[in-house]
């Protein structure tokens, strides 16, 4: 069911913001998500400050976790060890606000206007409510927060009391540790929510405070790392708190004054963390590592709206004529710097720092669907992550040996580099996050010509995950290159031979591998990769006339599609074996195939691989409707673009795939700005020189972006029948626009697009294979 478009009135379309004008509280979760803040370190959900009115609030700090040991039902060898998940650090978005004797809160008060937005421009979260008091009074609450880049740990929070007559104000800010507390779980049989611990996690290292400051921090009781955390309190009429109190659950400072009619109360908490490398290593007290990255709250607030100011100048992306498309695709962008700003050397969890969901880990995610984003928009960003995966190497190396292969074998689901997924089958045997790591060096690459990473770790990654697919692989008897006991992206079809997607994109990481020129390749070796990439197997069914998803995947039998709307997604309502044995897809994976290797398959390939895999398409995964929607764009399917571009951008706006609540789908986010990059306006990398092909649906006027692009920075105009491009900066770039060969400048180039002819769409048999085979009826 639809949340933000079903309801304009309360969530009026505004092209920088998202706002809220009415509250109701069985959608209080899944506003935390969408008015969540982050940096890419730090992330903080969009509660409302007081207790009662909030329902899955917290804080998280990007790699943060503790660990436990799995216990397998049934053990065997090899099997994920340490479970990893995020922690929820201890909380500095709480206020009590008590007036006149009556506790402020949405859930027991009379409110008589709220408005609430996060505003995409400056990155700042604002709630003001105007409450009518028991007492009679009129009062106005205000509170703004938001969080730092210059210092990634900082947080700002301001909350203004202002009222029509004199009354007796009691204001509480608290850090809460919501860790260890026990809350609900909402949803304990989907596997897309993150679980708790049944012991204590965070174990107090320091407790002080006075005076309106508080220096604490913990440690995680299992993976031992330490948060320290900082806050001070800053008040408009220098007041002094009545009182400071300390715990390890629950710190707070009280301040109880009069407040007038002309004199509103201003109460300011600056906020910072403190975690990770730096303070293990430092043997430093955390709170102190904290305190010294406290900052003014005014100071946060301009550091964040200096920081918009600057992301946006380059990586936003216009759509012209459809402003209800323009919020939501400024929304996806919004959440996609939120995620990736600052992590720095890290990871980007599939849920950002936005909510636990996934446990806070890492997968191929951010290979596929936000590598293209960041080293497009922010290259050195898409760097720091590609360093952090080579951090991951000599875990990966003793992971391969576990499982019998060479090379490096990068876990599925991770935080600290060790295997995290303890279902195998729908994990560990995705074996193609290997090449998912190496595709994403190797655009980065091409995209960068960045010399030293590409003699370092660049190549470094590529030569170890080739030799995992090598020793992973075999040459049978028919002379091919085969790849048996894998998982491709789809997790509806597990562990059979010859995953298409799997295959297409080995041969990819092979080949990538081979190129180099490196002392550490031999030539016995390079042949080798050769050879395999030359002979891969790539499943194909003659009576259909299309790409087999794997060697058996047209033998299957048919989903049965008058299944009830209401028992999707499939992996919550049948045993993965029933699944399993099925013609029905969780997300795209074929098709994903022949959009990142897009030189390999042929237009007509391409078509019929659409139209025979679109239909049974659950679209199940977030991660499904970005790609088919890119891919019917190409094949010239603009209908199909546009609806699953629609639904991919609205995916969290309307949850409509009901788990928002534990945080943004940050993949999903990277797949909207792919959507519009690379299918409406066409691009293609890793060739010879950057392509073009757009797409622009007719519906819309026009569409416009930049591209970070070998050193230069391209500006891309596109309208109903040309596309314009311009270097901004930088020498002329080459850039072929459907065959075209063009050379651009600093002068715009105008490109005349012909219509594209919309094709009839293949017409496949119906039935499993063996439906047109005569039944043999026994003699009597």
């Amino acid at each position: 069911m639809a949340l933000i478009t079903a309801d304009r009135d309360r969530f009026p379309n505004s092209p920088w913001q998202l706002v809220e004008t009415r509250h109701e509280p069985d959608t209080a979760g899944t506003l935390e998500t969408l008015f969540a803040l982050g940096n890419g370190h730090f992330g903080i959900r969009g509660a409302h400050w007081a207790a009662a009115d909030a329902d899955l609030p917290g804080s998280f700090i990007n790699g943060l976790h503790e660990i436990w040991d799995i216990k397998h039902a049934e053990n065997a060898f090899g099997f994920a060890r340490t479970g990893q998940r995020i922690i929820y650090v201890p909380d500095a978005n709480n206020f009590t606000v008590i007036i006149d004797g009556e506790t402020l809160s949405l859930a027991e008060s009379a409110v008589l206007d709220y408005r609430r937005s996060v505003d995409f421009s400056t990155g700042i979260y604002e709630c003001r409510i105007t409450w009518q008091c028991r007492s009679g009074a009129t009062v106005t609450t205000t509170e703004r927060r938001a969080v730092g880049f210059a210092s990634r740990g900082s947080l700002g929070i301001s909350l203004e009391v202002s009222a029509d007559r004199d009354v007796s104000a009691d204001v509480t800010s608290s850090v809460i540790n919501r860790q260890d507390q026990p809350v609900e779980d909402h949803s304990s049989h989907d596997p897309r929510r993150a679980g708790r611990h049944a012991g204590r996690v965070l174990l107090p290292l320091r407790l002080d405070g006075g005076d309106g400051s508080l220096r604490l921090s913990w440690e995680a009781a299992e993976s031992r790392q330490m948060v320290g955390l900082a806050v001070d309190h800053w008040t408009s009429a220098g007041l002094q708190p009545f009182d400071t109190l300390v715990d390890q659950d629950d710190s707070s400072v009280r301040y109880v004054l009069a407040v007038g009619a002309d004199q509103p109360f201003l109460l300011e908490k600056s906020v910072s963390y403190a975690a990770g490398r730096g303070v293990q290593d430092s043997g430093h007290d955390a709170a102190e590592a904290a305190a010294a990255g406290l900052r003014p709250v005014q100071d946060v607030f301009a550091e964040s709206e200096a920081h918009y100011r600057e992301y946006w100048a380059t990586s936003d992306i216009v759509v012209g004529g459809h402003p209800e498309l323009q919020q939501a695709i400024r929304w996806n962008l919004f959440q996609l710097a939120q995620a990736t700003a600052r992590a720095d050397v890290a990871g980007i969890p599939a849920k950002g720092v936005s909510g636990s969901g996934y446990e806070g880990h890492y997968f191929w995610d951010q290979e596929v669907y936000l590598l293209p984003y960041l080293t497009y928009t922010n290259p050195d960003g898409a760097r720091q992550v590609l360093e952090f995966r080579h951090e991951m190497l000599p875990a990966a190396k003793i992971r391969a040996k576990e499982l019998s292969v060479n090379g490096a074998l990068f876990p599925w689901r991770t935080i600290n580099g060790l295997e995290a997924s303890a279902y195998y089958a729908a994990g560990t045997a995705q074996f193609h996050i290997a090449a998912a790591i190496a595709f994403a060096t190797n655009r980065y690459l091409w995209a960068t010509g960045d010399g030293d990473f590409s003699e370092g770790m660049g190549a470094e990654l590529l030569i170890e995950t080739a030799r995992m697919w090598i020793s992973l692989g075999f040459f049978g008897k028919d002379g091919l290159f085969h790849i048996h006991g894998v998982t491709g992206p789809d997790e509806y079809t597990a562990v059979v031979n010859d995953n298409l997607y799997t295959n297409v994109m080995a041969r990819f990481n092979l080949r990538a591998a081979a190129a180099l020129d490196h002392a550490e390749i031999s030539d016995d070796e390079r042949q080798l990769w050769e050879a395999a990439a030359a002979r891969m197997q790539l499943p194909f069914d003659d009576r259909m006339q299309v790409h087999s998803q794997d060697n058996d995947f047209m033998t299957l039998e048919p989903w049965d599609w008058t299944t009830p709307r209401s028992k999707y997604p499939l992996l919550l309502h049948y045993h993965p074996l029933v699944i399993y044995r099925h013609q029905v897809l969780k997300q795209a994976d074929t098709v994903l195939a022949m959009f990142l290797q897009w030189q390999d398959f042929t237009a007509e390939e391409k078509r019929r691989a659409f139209d025979f895999y679109d239909p049974i398409t659950t679209g199940d995964s977030t991660l499904s409707a970005c790609v088919q929607g890119i891919m019917a764009a190409e094949v010239g399917y603009p209908k199909a673009a546009l609806e699953h571009f629609t639904n991919a951008v609205f995916i969290d706006l309307d949850d409509t795939h009901g788990n928002t609540i534990d945080g943004v789908h940050i993949a999903s986010t990277g797949g909207v700005w792919s959507s519009l990059v690379c299918g409406f306006a066409g691009l293609r990398d890793q060739g010879p020189v950057p392509f073009f092909d757009p797409r622009l649906p007719s519906e819309w006027e026009g569409l416009s972006f930049h591209l970070k692009i070998q050193g230069r920075l391209l500006l891309v105009e596109l309208d109903a029948g040309s596309i314009i491009l311009t270097v901004r900066n930088g020498e002329p770039l080459d850039v072929d626009v459907r065959g075209q060969l063009i050379s651009v400048g600093g002068d715009a180039v105008q490109v005349a697009l012909d219509p594209v002819q919309v094709p009839e769409p293949t017409v496949f048999p119906s039935g499993p294979p063996t439906a047109s085979i005569p039944v043999v009826r026994a003699r009597a």
